[in-house]
């Protein structure tokens, strides 16, 4: 019979000293990192799921009491479900873009060498250093009515189109601005992966698509799945590109929060609409990341 090999080496006497003396040490060193989790998210969150249960009345404001009022209003109006509904759509689409050019992209950029490879990264990460505002205004002038493109389908006997303040307009900027996001995490499970196995898929005479499709595509999914939740849930919660590029006619759930809170003062409609949100988003990206790693668990075995 075969000796059965523990999983991990036995903890060295050092180590096992070190750790009756200190028992608590990994509570301690991760007690800041935790607090400020808690300052800056945890509390927000609590007073904000709080307000959401205040009352309000346009002639007195808010007041202190409980009602469900506004989370009836938001799950019962065509109005906010539409708005939801166009939220989702629009991340799930720029998501589902981004997926497919980052995925190919971070291919790419893992079998480039130096300093191609240098260059091309800084490339695709010079955007975040540009801010998103600024982006969606350089959106709005190149799409503008009298914008380089527009000015190109004049020239080729098109036509003038409205392109501003459509949903493929947001979508082509949130795709701009998240594709970073996409490429990081995918192109860092290329780095983990041994190159020698899709060699030997080569030489088992499978072609290169297979092999990519095959060998590679499912040993890089945890990037993907890990890009793609990323870039759905900041596109979920958007403001600027769908404010700036969107309009007034073309709201998205972080819009209407903004306007809540800034234009009506409805502060705890803003809070329910938000958490409704946040509630949605979870539910989405928490079921996706089910099937997803399922998926990869079954795949690989």
């Amino acid at each position: 019979m075969s000796a059965t090999v523990p999983d991990t080496a036995p903890a060295s006497p050092d180590e096992e000293t070190h750790e009756r003396r200190f028992p608590t040490a990994p509570l301690f060193l991760s007690a800041p990192a935790a607090l400020l989790f808690a300052a800056l998210v945890l509390i927000p969150l609590f007073l904000t799921a709080l307000l959401s249960f205040n009352q309000f009345d346009y002639a007195t404001g808010r007041t202190s009491g409980f009602t469900l009022e506004h989370y009836l209003s938001v799950l019962t109006d065509e109005y906010y479900l539409e708005i939801f509904l166009r939220t989702f759509r629009i991340s799930a689409l720029a998501t589902a873009i981004c997926v497919v050019i980052g995925v190919p992209e971070a291919y790419i950029l893992s079998r480039m060498s130096n300093p191609w490879r240098s260059i091309f990264l800084l490339v695709i990460l010079a955007p975040l250093l540009v801010s998103v505002v600024v982006r969606a205004f350089g959106w709005s002038m190149l799409l503008g009515p009298e914008g380089p493109v527009n000015a190109a389908l004049m020239a080729f006997g098109i036509g003038r189109m409205r392109l501003l303040y459509t949903e493929g307009t947001v979508i082509v900027a949130l795709v701009h601005v998240m594709l970073p996001f996409m490429v990081i995490p995918v192109w860092t499970s290329l780095q983990k992966l041994d190159p020698a196995v899709e060699q030997a898929a080569l030489s088992f005479g499978a072609s290169r698509g297979t092999a990519i499709v095959r060998v590679v595509a499912p040993q890089i999914l945890p990037g993907i799945l890990s890009g793609s939740l990323i870039v759905f849930g900041l596109s979920a919660s958007a403001f600027a590109i769908p404010g700036l590029l969107g309009g007034r006619r073309l709201k998205m759930v972080a819009t209407v929060v903004y306007d809540q809170y800034l234009s009506d003062l409805n502060w705890p409609m803003g809070a329910a609409v938000a958490a409704l949100l946040l509630i949605a988003n979870l539910i989405v990206m928490l079921t996706y990341h089910r099937l997803v790693e399922g998926h990869y668990r079954r795949r690989l075995g």
